[in-house]
């Protein structure tokens, strides 16, 4: 329950990478897999967003299945699991050190011209921003002379979070003098992370090697890979909330401009509009789209578990009076049933609720309308 209605940061091991929209409680996940799973159990994670799941089973010893539909989400879990020496922290110090030094704005920069053509660097040109995106640029071209691949993946997850904080949801755009500062102050910040998670990991029963498919849950069953591991003990996750406005693919500039730089950043292409990663889009009578997806991708689902199996999911409504029994129906159609801890409910109806009153899409209403409750739901194999 402490888990459940922690109000914290999103914090601690490499969970402060990248702030990912929608991101759930590190303490819950870890509460769910101590109860649920022993060392070296498979957890999955179907809607993986940020790999806030992820990040937590490995450093608990479990075997890890993450799956999303979101290029960017699988360069983030990426870039948080990945298990560096000293050897490596040492040489992205050493790099991000010589880069803040000798990187200048009156360097000619080598312009990404193929993804300028496709739309990238959006919102990105005018006399406010176009400083941080020659930054970039400049920083891009100087991850190249990094050793390893898993460096470059560090140092360009570096250069991701610096981004991100002088660009998403700014109203006032920072100095160039700011950035680099803020860079520095991410690299320890991120560095310190990384030996927290190594140390974890290490500290663990198993140092296993994650899965990751940058997909939909919806056929997930056929491929090869999943096959071999065996059923999960856990499916933990966030998926899109019904009829609920979150902006997962793009940082918005200056107010509501919108912009997919983060995915050119993260070498990844996106090319799909914000119903693509939420099950349909949110003015849809009905959401029957959306129902139709999340009863495809939980009969998926259901196909790799097994009686043991537990489903925890956090979940929330633009209007549950609805919703929510619909919800449930989908999950029982797709072959799952609800099971409820009367011990641990703080509801009439038998569930757990939790409040979120500050996420960035809600901090004008602070908590006051139905989409800023989550209920936490359980479910098993029907």
């Amino acid at each position: 329950m402490d888990g459940v209605h922690s109000r914290d940061p999103v914090a601690g091991l490499t969970h402060g990478f990248y702030r990912y929209p929608a991101r759930f409680s590190p303490l819950f996940v870890r509460a769910a897999i101590e109860a649920f799973t022993n060392v070296g159990d498979v957890i999955m994670d179907p809607f993986m967003g940020g790999a806030t799941t992820a990040v937590e089973a490995l450093a608990l010893g479990r075997r890890v299945i993450g799956v999303d539909v979101n290029a960017l989400a699988i360069f983030i879990a990426r870039a948080k699991t990945l298990v560096l020496s000293e050897v490596d922290l040492a040489a992205i110090r050493r790099w991000a050190a010589r880069a803040v030094a000798d990187v200048s704005l009156h360097d000619a920069a080598a312009r990404p011209l193929d993804w300028i053509e496709l739309g990238y660097q959006r919102n990105l040109t005018d006399r406010s921003t176009w400083r941080i995106r020659k930054w970039i640029e400049l920083m891009l071209v100087r991850l190249q002379r990094m050793g390893s691949n898993d460096c470059r993946t560090f140092g360009r997850a570096l250069i991701l979070k610096t981004a991100q904080w002088a660009l998403d949801c700014r109203s006032e755009i920072p100095t160039i003098n700011r950035v680099r500062r803020q860079f520095l102050v991410a690299l320890e910040a991120m560095v310190d992370g990384a030996r927290a998670f190594r140390t974890a990991t290490e500290q663990s029963a198993c140092i296993p090697v994650p899965l990751f498919f940058n997909r939909s849950a919806v056929g997930i069953e056929k491929e090869r890979a999943i096959a071999g591991i065996g059923a999960p003990r856990l499916i933990i996750t966030s998926p899109p909330y019904p009829g609920v406005h979150v902006v997962y693919h793009r940082w918005q500039i200056l107010g509501r401009r919108e912009t997919p730089a983060p995915f050119w950043i993260a070498d990844s292409l996106d090319g799909n509009g914000p119903s693509y990663y939420a099950f349909g889009d949110r003015h849809q009578p009905g959401l029957t789209d959306y129902f139709q997806t999340a009863r495809d991708a939980f009969t998926s689902l259901a196909r790799i578990a097994d009686k043991r199996t537990t489903a925890v999911q956090m979940v929330a409504f633009s209007d549950p009076s609805w919703q929510l029994p619909l919800y449930l129906d989908t999950m029982a159609a797709a072959g799952f049933r609800e099971v409820q801890y009367a011990s641990i409910a703080n509801n009439d109806d038998g569930r757990v609720w939790r409040t979120v009153p500050n996420r960035k899409w809600y901090a004008d209403k602070r908590g006051q309308i139905a989409a800023s409750n989550e209920v936490v739901l359980f479910h098993k194999l029907r």
